[in-house]
């Protein structure tokens, strides 16, 4: 089936292609663009789903780029996800999604992508223009709908580039074993509504979302949030909530997790070390690094909502053009690319987490204190705190897909009853921590019913505790009062703590809405009405020594196969195939990753809101 008729891209699109080329220092067009829009695409069940194909202007054979999105096809989207590629020599395919933008079918998030993807690789065989060759890309459920092409790699799969997306539903929506309210809920409710409401009144739903959506994520019982989700527009909401364990079989078909094992192509991932997303980002590297798949891993010091496309988008024509179109440099000489938060620095890695990482191990003591030394007192030691669920222990920035996500002062909620903080004395020296912390902490409740939450921050000299990592656990019941070694992972650290500053470790028993709270009481959670305090025990004994661990590295050193580039150096990308690839440049060059990308959290200096926006999730 031909195209059709195509159109030349003017208009706004091209204006605001231009201007996004500039903000993101994209190298020069090369060609111009013609559309044919709203093409329909057969499904195995009869189901028709709409593409717009952008095709380059230059009378030569070029591979193609295939997007997958619910989030529409129009002008905004145009520029930001096609234009880009398609203006450098790639036909570009911008596909709506099942049941979304004018796609028939009903909207199931992550249920038919794997199928859909198939289906539209059999459509894109049939075209002439078609050369057999083919990228899948995408940031955040676009990039989900690219992994799921993979999960059974067409040959006409060449290469793919991934930014900041989940693999698998269930890990999204639970994680450790408590829903993820705050976020599931929002992103439901904004995908309930889209379509019914102009881009503008979306972006200030999404702004006031937490405002709006609180008395929802406050009641009980947690199945009624679903009303706030758009009730029977959202009819995946409440299936999420009847099905919290991933043995039920609702999940096995929402999943991509299978492409990890079978994907061949090189693949580019990029993450946030805020991001919603990071956990899977960095097991989608591990799985792909472990099968000898070639991988790059770039982290930056990004929220969801932050994601900066003057990296984003050049790092992946890079990619395309040394894997896909084959007439481009190789990308990059190391594989691992991260931004520590706080020498404000890019640091360059053969992989991650470093191998040349050694353990630094801090103790919790009486008195709030954290030291390298382990406790010696034998018995009765222990920090307590009530964590009353009615009023649960609020959330602070972190990992969430909302626009107050990121790294943030916690001074105000450490001074709360029901958080523990656990805090060095100033450093002498500067700390680095490049890699995956961990924490083992022996704790008892006198509730089996009950969480735990732990955060490490860095405190600077003038009090400000700022969060890099956490994690919460929900775990299985136990007798009242039994201590319990829960060893508990902090992912996705890249920070020196700087001469002055403190290393701090808080314990809570809830980040509330971020995490639906655990009632405290038998049964399933979703379904509680009433709830029960629990009163947590810290142990720090010579028996019980609860303990942070830091995975440390150099201090900007360029050893072991660690490089550093320091502020005031960028990394340039040569506009054109066939120049010299990824380089330190001292002065100022067309440069893709610069020396401070958007939302470079720093302590002193935190990180501001915004910056370069990038798709929802």
């Amino acid at each position: 089936m031909s195209d059709g008729y195509m159109l030349p891209v003017k208009g706004a699109a091209a204006v605001l292609s231009g201007l996004l080329s500039r903000v993101w220092r994209l190298p020069p067009k090369r060609n111009r663009v013609q559309v044919a829009r709203n093409l329909p695409v057969l499904m195995r069940d009869g189901v028709v789903l709409l593409v717009d194909h952008h095709a380059p202007v230059n009378g030569q054979s070029q591979p193609t780029i295939l997007i997958r999105t619910p989030y529409g096809r129009g002008t905004l989207h145009r520029a930001w996800l096609a234009l880009p590629y398609a203006e450098r020599g790639y036909h570009v395919v911008l596909q709506s999604t099942r049941g979304t933008h004018g796609s028939g079918g009903t909207w199931d998030p992550f249920r038919h992508e794997a199928e859909d993807g198939q289906d539209t690789m059999a459509w894109l065989r049939e075209q002439p223009w078609f050369d057999g060759r083919l990228a899948a890309i995408g940031v955040s459920y676009l990039g989900y709908g690219a992994l799921s092409l993979a999960t059974d790699p067409p040959p006409e799969l060449k290469a793919m580039a991934i930014a900041a997306a989940p693999h698998d539903l269930h890990a999204t929506t639970y994680g450790t074993g408590t829903f993820r309210l705050r976020d599931m809920l929002g992103w439901s409710e904004i995908l309930a509504s889209q379509e019914e409401i102009g881009l503008l009144r979306l972006l200030i739903r999404a702004v006031r979302s937490e405002t709006r959506l609180a008395p929802a994520m406050n009641e009980l019982p947690l199945t009624r949030s679903a009303q706030a989700a758009g009730g029977g527009a959202a009819p995946w909401y409440p299936q999420w909530l009847a099905h919290p364990g991933r043995a039920h079989p609702y999940w096995d078909d929402r999943t991509a997790v299978q492409a990890l094992a079978r994907a061949e192509v090189p693949v580019l991932l990029t993450g946030g070390f805020h991001d919603f997303f990071l956990d899977q980002t960095l097991a989608q590297y591990h799985a792909l690094r472990d099968r000898n798949t070639t991988v790059a891993l770039t982290l930056g010091p990004w929220t969801h909502m932050s994601l900066d496309q003057r990296i984003i988008v050049p790092e992946t024509l890079a990619w395309l053009d040394h894997h896909l179109a084959g007439d481009g440099p190789a990308p990059r000489e190391q594989p691992v690319r991260l931004w520590n938060t706080g020498t404000k620095t890019w640091h360059f890695l053969n992989e991650w987490p470093p191998s040349h990482a050694t353990t630094h191990t801090l103790y919790l003591h009486t008195g709030g204190h954290l030291k390298p030394h382990r406790p010696d007192s034998t018995t009765g030691s222990f920090t307590p705190f009530l964590h009353d669920p009615g009023h649960p222990t609020p959330s602070v920035g972190g990992r969430i897909l909302a626009f107050g996500a990121g790294s943030k002062d916690n001074k105000g909620i450490e001074a709360r009853a029901d958080v523990l903080t656990f805090t060095t004395d100033p450093l002498t020296q500067p700390l680095t921590a490049t890699g995956n912390a961990t924490t083992a902490i022996y704790a008892a409740s006198d509730n089996p019913h009950a969480d735990l939450f732990v955060r490490l921050c860095d405190v600077d000299p003038q009090g400000r505790s700022y969060n890099l990592t956490d994690q919460i656990v929900r775990p299985p019941a136990a007798s009242p009062g039994e201590i319990r070694t829960l060893h508990i992972p902090l992912p996705g650290l890249s920070h020196t703590f700087r001469t002055g500053h403190r290393v701090r470790l808080q314990v809570s028993a809830a980040a509330h809405p971020r995490f639906a709270r655990n009632p405290g009481t038998p049964g399933p959670a979703e379904q509680a009405t009433t709830t029960a305090p629990a009163t947590w025990k810290i142990h720090h004994t010579a028996e019980h020594a609860s303990a942070l661990t830091l995975p440390t590295t150099p201090v900007a050193t360029e050893s072991d196969g660690f490089k550093s580039l320091r502020e005031g150096q960028a990394v340039s990308y040569v506009p054109e195939r066939g120049a010299k690839g990824m380089q330190a440049a001292q002065g100022p060059a067309r440069v893709v990753l610069p020396d401070r990308p958007d939302n470079a959290s720093g302590l002193a200096d935190p990180p501001r809101e915004g910056g370069q926006q990038g798709p929802r999730p």
